[in-house]
């Protein structure tokens, strides 16, 4: 780990670097996949799986006894844990639905606006040593609410080809219309372009590492559009000398369990919480089976020593943290200063695992830095906006002159015929 102390602001441009591989590498790869899938569809896909996950598969899609077997699998403390979750991410999730609003703007002209779902969904979910069932419901529940025709879920599978049964019990019980064992950027490639299997969809959604960050990017190109890009995943935590340093270091972890590639960072205007904090995460990443993962990450976080609170957010806000916790005392009064961060923690017993479960907020968030531009998934993430407007005759007459002046000042006289021609 590295341990700053009262680093001055002219350092910190450096200190808010994300680590990252050479993108040309990265690059070039997403376009070798992306052409072999879009030229060999199913059987590129099985490829893949034996090349990147060391999988065989005979089939891409996952089937209905496949489905029900996973299901016998589960325990029923799971299934009931898994329940509950979907229960109150549904509950906060139907909140965001808004009522239609018809606002006469001047007298006889009404403009309103109305959404329609996205019709056909991708969902990417990460497998491998991390499978997120998760994310099935962050993503899965929200599509449905919105009205999503289609919603089609890509994974990778393990070495004997078979999908985590968490995963498959989550997308059946939030309604995921088909199920695919395929990971990686080459699912990205399979949600755009479509195979012989997987349907191609009009917009893609969730997490992954940066390959899959970059082939949903890239996937843009050919008219698909994504929710966000969405990396390895990183927190941020401010303390105070009211908070809890076993709590700290708790949180901290439970990021950089995420893989070698997650970011953590920590900061506090208490020197004691400072020290305490560091030595509590040297002792419990021992106790962490994923501990050499964690590890790794621990490798490339920071911990870091300020003056102030005020310091300290400036510096969160320069960072734009996809998780963002606030271990302090008064959080009540920074609550206004955060103005960059996917998600927000507040409090000594707001752990950021609640979000990633089961309190209701959804966790696919923007990561390396998007916050500064990006919201997280929310129901509007699988709706289009569409306005309309009626004019009535009146209405027309009230507003037509000022169209007339505006479009012949720009030179377009057949949009102020469209006008004149009405008013005559």
């Amino acid at each position: 780990m590295k341990i700053y102390r009262y680093p001055t602001k002219d350092t910190w441009k450096d200190l808010v670097k994300r680590p990252v591989l050479e993108q040309k590498e990265i690059s070039g790869l997403i376009t070798e996949i992306f052409i072999e899938v879009e030229k060999k569809g199913d059987e590129a896909l099985i490829e893949f799986n034996k090349k990147f996950d060391k999988a065989e598969t005979r089939s891409i899609k996952v089937s209905d006894a496949e489905i029900q077997e996973a299901e016998n699998q589960i325990q029923d403390e799971l299934k009931q844990a898994i329940q509950q979750a979907k229960e109150n991410i549904s509950i906060f999730h139907a909140s965001q639905k808004q009522e239609i609003q018809k606002i006469e703007t001047t007298k006889g002209v009404v403009c309103w606006r109305e959404n329609r779902a996205v019709e056909s969904v991708g969902i990417y979910i990460p497998g491998g040593t991390a499978p997120l069932f998760s994310t099935v419901l962050m993503l899965a529940v929200p599509a449905n609410l919105a009205g999503c025709k289609e919603i089609i879920l890509c994974t990778p599978p393990d070495k004997n080809g078979n999908v985590n049964p968490a995963i498959l019990y989550a997308a059946k019980l939030c309604g995921v219309s088909k199920i695919f064992k395929t990971g990686g950027a080459q699912a990205v490639a399979a949600m755009t372009f479509g195979t012989e299997s997987i349907p191609s969809v009009n917009k893609i959604f969730g997490p992954g590492n940066q390959f899959v960050v970059a082939a949903k990017e890239y996937a843009q190109r050919y008219g698909v559009a994504i929710d966000m890009p969405a990396g390895p995943s990183e927190v941020l935590v401010i303390a105070d000398e009211k908070a809890v340093p076993d709590f700290c270091a708790a949180d901290l972890l439970s990021q950089a369990e995420h893989g070698s590639d997650s970011q953590v960072v920590f900061i506090t205007t208490d020197f004691k919480v400072f020290e305490e904090t560091i030595k509590a995460v040297g002792q419990q990443v021992r106790d962490l089976p994923r501990n050499e993962f964690a590890g790794q990450a621990l490798e490339n976080s920071s911990f870091i020593l300020v003056d102030s609170l005020e310091e300290a957010l400036e510096f969160s806000n320069l960072y734009a943290p996809e998780h963002l916790i606030l271990a302090i005392d008064n959080f009540e009064k920074y609550i206004p200063e955060v103005q960059n961060a996917g998600s927000v923690f507040l409090g000594n017993y707001s752990c950021e695992s609640a979000g990633d479960y089961a309190s209701g907020t959804n966790h696919t968030l923007p990561t390396n830095a998007y916050a500064k531009n990006y919201s997280g998934v929310s129901l509007d993430s699988f709706v289009k906006k569409i306005t309309f407007q009626h004019l009535s005759k009146e209405g027309l007459q009230n507003l037509g002159k000022t169209i007339e002046l505006m479009a012949e000042a720009e030179g377009l006289f057949a949009h102020k015929n469209a006008v004149s021609i009405r008013l005559k």
